[in-house]
């Protein structure tokens, strides 16, 4: 250790040296220049930890010296308020964004790897009870999720899974408008006789009280498990979930948390608007694969709501998981925290669910995160709270305010229209000034964004994710800075389809910035080359719009929506089957799987004479001596993508949904961990980042003229009618090994007589 911070040491009191000492704009160029020629000499060593120390040293010198420079040098004179106070505005952003920069560097220096928890004899495993809470999500999603769930690969006797409906509360069952207590009691019926089928609890609650963190703390007090696993309806696992995460308890008694990532088969809006999806590393990767590591080098990485597994006995000690914010899991996870609790993070997707789709739900999802992160920033103070290291202070302090960003967004997106368009002085520097300080500063920033986060981050991609949600998240930001306890939990909604291609409800204010962006740009142009001395500033602003109104430009191709042809979310495997036609066994391959049918291929290339769209046939897979069947008709037959044999593609339909079609489901998706982790490594490819901004430039102007194409009715796409899914049909109960029953809370009188 001292090998690595000795170098680190040196180099610090360099660079306090060097920020301290008063020299040309010549000299700050060399000094640039040398400083950035060692970082990126450093960084083709990322294995080397005294190398990597040594990276974020020197791009903290180049950061110290701008803002040193910024602080002295930039600044409008006080005695002109019109420049001084804007310009002051931007000044405190920009070291608002210095400040996360270096929580930022700090949080990943040194992400942790963890190694494989080491697996427990059967006998010495802990009890563990799976909570899915569910609030208005289908019958076939849960099912889904139950199965999967249900196929873990874990002693059954030690197992409990609990369906906590807080769509059909006895509140609900007992609503005075008959119509939604009808909807209620439906859904009560429908939801039990599934639990029923697949051999799991079911429980609906009074009311839903302190919302999603009500309803797990209601799954505690019918519970007893020594783990408690909470995943999200939409969140099926992998049958090795219980193995790969369960084991890191035996080890620690202070355990209380093991957190995975949230891995997702479709394609948000920016994935989907902007055809990105199977290409580009998804936005939450960035944070799983690299910041929830760094977090945990800390032990500050923190409950994300689903795909976890906590320790019972912990949460007793905080009365279950908090409810004060809307953010129930970073609440809770920092409760614990603060009583001298720890927590590990396991870097691999071992569930795969579903994420907004359209514009309107991926806002609302974000807007309750920024709410929440806001309101545990005012309400907790985690810089403040006792029982924290220095190190969880920043962590999470660093989370929340990471929150703000919309405000230091939007303001480097209008700040240059005060120069364009009314000559406020509210950045004073000349060309050479801007290239020896900002520009180099700007190319290290970059640099180590590349360094640190290349392959799970494409270059512009963090800026366009953040105007897309500050546009809308400012108001929200607003609302909970004026009154931290308003904000209320809103359900995110999954699995929907947009039939035809259209322009988001939400899309208006990104026209209107970008046309005033464009204006501003044309408008400095024309300034340029009609004023008798032009200033340098207004090149330099005139370049920044310009990047803005790139920016802009895509932003319109993220609100301008795809339309969406497909329901049910596919994954690609590779499991053999056997297809039952006519009397007649067929090996095939099942090549991709979702909810509502799999895609096959004969194993020896031909298909059976009379294998056409409109054949029934019985699919049948073996498991450790149980077989699993469904019957399925074919809706599809396309040529082979990539085999270079061109062999035909069956896509297959079930005829009916069942408990044991859900299992069959299961089984094939979720059976091996290594199809999530497959599709995670194709996209994590790096770009570099002149690849990465010709890319981007090309969308800012692809985009742009498609959103615009939207708006006045050149592009009518609809999507072509698909065949419904299969009907869910719930029959007996699946025979299955013995699980635990508990016994659950009997319900009052007035609960029974509402649900009846």
């Amino acid at each position: 250790m001292k090998c690595i911070a000795m170098p680190a040491i040196i180099a610090g009191a360099i660079g306090l040296f060097l920020l301290l000492l008063p020299i040309s704009l010549q000299a700050q160029l060399v000094l640039s220049i040398i400083v950035l020629g060692l970082m990126l000499i450093f960084m083709t060593r990322p294995e080397n930890k005294t190398l990597r120390l040594m990276t974020f040293v020197f791009a903290g010198i180049i950061a110290l010296r701008y803002a040193f420079w910024r602080t002295t040098e930039t600044l409008p004179d006080l005695s002109e308020p019109l420049n001084f106070i804007p310009g002051l505005i931007l000044y405190l952003a920009e070291m608002f964004c210095l400040v996360m920069l270096a929580i930022n560097f700090f949080i990943v220096a040194d992400p942790v790897k963890r190694k494989p928890a080491e697996r427990q004899a059967a006998e010495d495993l802990p009890t563990v009870d799976v909570f899915v809470p569910s609030y208005n999500e289908t019958a076939d999603l849960l099912a889904v999720t139950l199965a999967a769930a249900k196929s873990m690969d874990y002693p059954q006797d030690k197992l409990a899974i609990y369906l906590l409906d807080d769509g059909a509360t006895a509140a609900k069952c007992a609503d005075r408008d008959p119509r939604l207590a009808h909807a209620a009691r439906r859904r009560r019926d429908e939801l039990q006789a599934l639990c029923r089928a697949l051999g799991v609890h079911y429980h609906a609650r009074r009311e839903n009280s302190h919302a999603k963190a009500g309803n797990l703390n209601a799954g505690l007090q019918i519970s007893h498990g020594e783990l408690v696993v909470v995943f999200d309806a939409d969140h099926a696992p992998v049958r090795d979930f219980l193995k790969e995460t369960v084991g890191h308890f035996a080890s620690d008694d202070r355990l209380f948390l093991v957190q995975t990532p949230h891995f997702f088969l479709n394609a948000d809006p920016l994935e989907k608007n902007l055809d990105t999806f199977r290409s580009m590393p998804s936005e939450n990767e960035m944070f799983y694969s690299v910041v929830q590591r760094g977090l945990d080098k800390w032990n500050a990485s923190f409950f994300c709501g689903s795909a976890a597994v906590l320790r019972r006995k912990a949460l007793e000690e905080t009365n279950g998981f908090s409810g004060q914010s809307i953010t129930e899991d970073c609440e809770s996870a920092l409760a614990l925290h603060c009583r001298g609790w720890h927590s590990v993070y396991v870097d691999k997707p071992l569930i795969a669910g579903l994420q907004p789709e359209t514009l309107v739900s991926f806002i609302g999802q974000r807007v309750r995160w920024a709410q929440g992160m806001l309101q545990i920033l005012t309400l907790n103070r985690p810089f403040l709270q006792s029982g924290l290291t220095l190190a969880q202070r920043i962590c999470y302090a660093g989370t929340n305010l990471f929150w703000l960003f919309p405000v230091t967004r939007l303001i480097f997106m209008f700040a240059p229209l005060l120069y364009i368009f009314f000559s406020l002085q509210i950045f004073e520097a000349n060309v050479v000034e801007f290239i020896c300080y900002s520009v180099t500063y700007l190319i290290s920033s970059f640099a180590m964004q590349s360094y640190l986060f290349g392959h799970v981050r494409w270059p512009w991609i963090s800026e366009l994710y953040e105007y897309v949600q500050s546009v809308l998240l400012i108001g929200a930001i607003g609302s909970v800075i004026r009154n931290p306890r308003k904000p209320t939990f809103n359900v995110t909604a999954k699995g929907q389809t947009l039939d035809q291609s259209r322009l988001s409800p939400l899309a208006r204010p990104y026209f209107i910035i970008f046309l005033l962006l464009a204006g501003a740009s044309v408008y400095a142009l024309w300034r340029y080359l009609t004023e008798p001395m032009p200033s340098e500033l207004l090149l330099i602003v005139a370049a920044w719009n310009i990047i803005n109104t790139g920016l802009a430009g895509a932003a319109l191709g993220v609100v301008s929506e795809r339309r969406e042809r497909r329901r049910n979310q596919r994954l690609d495997v590779h499991r053999h089957a056997l297809l039952h036609l006519d009397d007649a066994d067929h090996a095939v391959i099942i090549k991709d799987a979702s909810s509502g049918g799999f895609a096959i291929e004969f194993i020896d290339g031909r298909p059976v004479a009379g294998m056409t769209v409109g054949t029934t046939g019985a699919l049948e897979l073996r498991r450790n001596g149980r077989t699993m069947r469904a019957n399925m008709v074919c809706r599809t037959m396309r040529q082979a993508k990539g085999d270079g044999d061109g062999e035909p593609v069956f896509g297959l339909a079930f005829l009916e949904r069942n408990a044991e079609t859900f299992l069959l489901i299961a089984e094939v998706m979720y059976a091996d961990q290594s199809a999530l982790q497959d599709r995670l490594d194709r996209r994590q490819r790096k770009q570099g980042f002149f690849r990465g901004t010709l890319r981007f430039a090309y969308w800012a102007i692809r985009e742009t003229l498609r959103s615009f194409q939207y708006a006045f009715g050149f592009i009518r796409e609809t999507a072509e009618v698909s065949n419904p899914d299969a009907p869910v049909a719930l029959g007996p109960p699946v025979r299955t090994a013995p699980i635990r029953i508990e016994p659950v809370a009997q319900k009052s009188s007035t609960e029974e007589m509402a649900c009846a």
